[in-house]
């Protein structure tokens, strides 16, 4: 197969990282599906088309277990077409741009943010795997973070254990689909550049730099790479892995 016969979903692509990942499979020829809940995917998918490539955006909710089971529906024969599934969907909330305490932290808010972060890929994960079976090769890319290796000053507890609970599923995923040509694998991006990263309290970014042996905060663009090839045949030996991508600053 080449890639133009091989569907990229995007979770997360109105803007930011997913944006980044969306644009990149696009230009390495996959058909992209740009997914999320804000208005603003369906102008980053027609910035897309515009380009000359395959995009269309839906608006949906990841942890929205009926929208996840109607994809078949609403994307029919590009469902068929399923090849590279990213679950780059997230959220991180914060209160005048700093985290939450554990002990300040509401219980619907710890709840939403697993739902979208965690239930949301095992969802579209689960639902991807029967047409990706069917087609013997397969991507799943999931989108972690450098909060899951170690405490953030940044981000809350509930965003650190989503994303820990990402990566444990994504090798979980690797260990049975494996034996079906499908990989599945993680990025863990440190502090990149991007809308969630610019909501961060004054000063909070200009702290973390003294963390990064690169001396700057990464651009969407590099994370985009990294995804783009654990998406391609050259990755076809990796499965179960995480790649960092932040500058130095984590290093286990």
């Amino acid at each position: 197969m080449s890639n133009a016969d091989r569907v990229a979903i995007v979770t997360g692509a109105a803007r930011g990282l997913g944006a980044a990942i969306a644009k990149r499979l696009a230009a390495a020829g996959h058909p992209v599906v740009l997914a999320d809940v804000l208005d603003r995917v369906e102008e980053t998918a027609a910035a897309i088309v515009a380009q000359g490539h395959q995009a269309r955006a839906i608006r949906l909710d990841v942890a929205d277990e009926a929208a996840i089971a109607a994809l078949p529906q609403v994307l029919g024969d590009w469902w068929d077409r399923l090849g590279v599934v990213v679950n780059n969907a997230g959220i991180s909330p914060k209160v005048d741009g700093r985290k939450r305490m554990v002990e300040e932290i509401p219980l619907e808010e710890w709840q939403r943010v697993l739902a979208v972060n965690l239930t949301g890929p095992f969802l579209l994960s689960r639902q991807a795997i029967p047409v990706l079976k069917a087609r013997g090769w397969g991507r799943i890319v999931m989108m972690t973070s450098q909060a899951a290796h170690v405490p953030s000053t940044i981000t809350g507890a509930y965003y650190g254990t989503s994303k820990a609970g990402l990566m444990g599923f994504a090798r979980n995923l690797a260990a049975e689909l494996g034996p079906f040509a499908i990989t599945v694998n993680s990025v863990a991006p440190g502090r990149i550049m991007s809308d969630m990263v610019a909501g961060a309290a004054p000063g909070m970014n200009e702290a973390f730099l003294q963390r990064i042996p690169l001396g700057r905060l990464g651009e969407p663009e590099e994370v985009a790479e990294v995804v783009q090839f654990l998406a391609s045949d050259a990755a076809a030996y990796l499965t179960g892995t995480t790649i960092d991508v932040g500058g130095g600053s984590y290093m286990p």
